[in-house]
């Protein structure tokens, strides 16, 4: 698939996700790095958002819960360019019913190219790379292109 450039701005709009067993670790982490994400526009699935809202005094866009389509809500917004980047506590020692729509939402994450953190080391190194505080260009799928090529293919005869 051809490639198109997308900018992440400097403010960022990042989205924070936790299973149940890493609630409290994300917690703490956007507890000791509430000055570096204070200045960008962040998102969480519904527990999560509300927890940090709560216990972090950061002002986060609370979703849909995780199992109840917040996971997809968070997909959809990646493959709409609304988000930024994706920082995922998940906990890969225990399946959730919901196992279906993680996958998807890594997998998009991945398709859309945007950094993900999927544990607190990964998430330290993404806020503390000088990238994380300027705009940055990335490739992307050039999804007009992608259109255009699938619109020109003949439609096959259905008999």
């Amino acid at each position: 698939m051809q490639q198109t450039v997308r900018v992440l701005a400097t403010t960022k709009h990042i989205a924070l996700v936790a299973h149940d067993n890493c609630k409290a670790a994300l917690l703490e982490w956007v507890s000791s790095n509430q000055s570096s994400l204070s200045p960008h526009i962040l998102y969480a699935t519904g527990t999560t958002g509300n927890l940090i809202n709560r216990h972090c005094g950061l002002n986060v866009n609370p979703l849909l819960s995780g199992p109840l389509g917040g996971d997809q809500q968070v997909g959809a917004m990646i493959s709409e360019g609304k988000l930024d980047m994706l920082i995922f506590f998940w906990d890969p020692l225990n399946a959730v019913p919901h196992d279906p729509d993680v996958k998807a939402l890594l997998r998009l994450a991945t398709v859309w190219n945007i950094p993900v953190a999927t544990n607190r080391s990964t998430a330290d190194f993404i806020i503390s790379s000088p990238l994380y505080s300027r705009d940055v260009e990335i490739a992307i799928p050039d999804y007009a292109h992608y259109l255009a090529e699938r619109l020109q293919e003949p439609l096959s005869d259905p008999e």
